[in-house]
C-alpha cells in the first residue's frame, strides 16, 4: 500500500518541533530560571504572608544588589575561561580606601576623591591579577586566591581591624540608599543601580565586539587568537571590570548601611555570586553564561534565603539546596555541551 508524503513527514515534523522546543528551553537558562524564582515567590507567600511585606521585598531587594553586581562581573570572568576569588576581599577594601582618603580622622579629602580612589585602587587590582594570569601564566585561581589574602591583610591594617562609619552626607545616601520610586518603594538605589548595570553588561555581552570577544576567548582560546582577537587584552579588561563592580558595590553598600566592617564580603559573597552565575546558565568550563542568567540566579539564592529564614526553615538547608543547584546546574551544562557535539542541539 502505497504511503502518501504528508505520512511521511507528518512525525518527523513533530519530532523536530519537540528537539526545536527543548533545545530554545535548554539554550534560554534565563527562562528556567525565571520560572523558578516566579514559583519559589508564589510557594514562600502561600506559606506565610509576611512575604510580600514591604520589610521583607526591601530586605531581597538590598540583598540581591551587591551580590548581582559581583555576579556580574564574575559572570564576564567566567565566560572568558578565567574565575576571581578575590572580588570579596575588593568589596571591603573599597569603601576602607574611602574612609582613609574622606574621613575627618583621616586625611579629611571631598567624598568623590575618595571613591574616585577606590574605584581606581579596584581598577588596579584587577589589572595586577590579570597581568600575573595572562602574562606570567598563573592559574586565575591561584592568582586570586593568593590576592584574597593579601587584600584581606591591607583591609584590616587599613582600619586597625575595627568597625568605622562611613563618610558620606546626604546626597550619596540618596543616590545610593534611597527609593527614588514611590510605587516601588521597597526597591532602593541600590537595586536599580544593580539592575541598570545588569542590563548595560548584558547589552555588552550580546550586541558589542568585546562581548563576541569575551565569549570566543572562553570557547576557543586558540581559535580566538588566531582569529584576530587579543585574548590577553579581553582577559585583562574583565578582570579590571569585575574588581571595579566588586568595590562599587562595597562602597555602595557601606554607604547605605553607613558603616564599614573590615571582614564584611570576603569568601561568603563571591561564592554566591558565582552560584549565582552557574544556576543562572554560566558555565565554569568558559564560552558560555548570561548576565541577566545571573541576576536572576542571584535572586533565586536570595528568595530562598529570606523565604526559608520566614517560614522556619534551619539555614543549613540553605547549603544543602546550593550545593544540589550548583551540581545540577554543572550537569545540565555538560550534558547541553554533549548535546550540541553530538548536533542535537543548535
Amino acid at each position: 500500500m502505497a504511503i502518501s508524503e504528508g505520512e511521511l513527514t507528518a512525525p518527523e515534523r513533530r519530532a523536530g518541533l519537540g528537539w526545536r522546543v527543548t533545545g530554545a528551553l535548554v539554550r534560554r537558562r534565563e527562562a528556567s530560571i525565571f520560572v523558578v524564582a516566579v514559583l519559589l515567590c508564589i510557594y514562600f507567600s502561600l506559606e506565610n504572608a509576611a512575604f510580600y511585606s514591604t520589610d521583607n521585598l526591601k530586605n531581597i531587594s538590598e540583598t540581591m544588589a551587591p551580590i548581582a553586581l559581583i555576579a556580574a562581573g564574575q559572570t564576564m570572568l567566567l565566560i572568558c575561561g578565567e574565575i576571581d576569588l578575590a572580588l570579596g576581599r575588593v568589596y571591603a577594601l573599597a569603601p576602607a580606601i574611602v574612609y582613609v582618603v574622606s574621613s575627618e580622622e583621616q586625611h579629611g579629602l571631598p567624598l568623590w576623591v575618595g571613591m574616585t580612589a577606590a574605584l581606581l585602587v579596584s581598577a588596579a587590582v584587577g589589572l595586577t591579577s590579570g597581568v600575573i594570569t595572562t602574562f606570567l601564566r598563573v592559574p586565575s585561581f591561584i592568582t586570586t586566591l593568593g590576592m584574597l589574602f593579601l587584600l584581606n591583610g591591607i583591609t584590616l591594617h587599613l582600619l586597625s581591624g575595627t568597625q568605622v562609619f562611613m563618610p558620606g552626607g546626604d546626597l550619596f545616601q540618596n543616590i545610593f540608599g534611597s527609593q527614588p520610586f514611590e510605587y516601588f518603594a521597597y526597591l532602593n538605589s541600590e537595586f536599580w543601580w544593580a539592575l541598570g548595570i545588569v542590563l548595560a553588561l548584558q547589552f555588552v555581552l550580546i550586541r558589542t565586539r568585546w562581548g563576541l570577544h569575551t565569549i570566543a576567548t572562553g570557547g576557543n582560546l586558540i581559535g580566538a587568537a588566531e582569529s584576530g582577537v587579543n585574548v590577553r587584552v579581553v582577559k585583562i579588561g574583565n578582570f579590571v571590570l569585575a574588581n571595579v563592580l566588586a568595590g562599587f558595590a562595597g562602597i555602595m553598600d557601606s554607604t547605605r548601611i553607613t558603616t564599614i566592617v573590615p571582614l564584611q564580603g570576603g569568601a561568603d559573597i563571591m561564592f554566591l555570586a558565582v552560584a549565582g552565575a552557574v544556576i543562572g546558565g554560566t558555565s565554569l568550563f568558559g564560552g558560555q553564561g548570561s548576565v541577566i542568567g545571573a541576576f536572576i540566579g542571584v535572586a533565586v539564592l536570595v528568595i530562598l534565603r529570606t523565604g526559608f529564614s520566614i517560614i522556619g526553615v534551619s539555614a543549613f538547608t540553605f547549603d544543602l539546596i546550593i550545593g544540589i543547584a550548583i551540581i545540577a546546574s554543572m550537569v545540565v551544562n555538560v550534558q547541553v555541551a554533549r548535546l550540541r557535539n553530538l548536533g542535537r542541539l543548535q
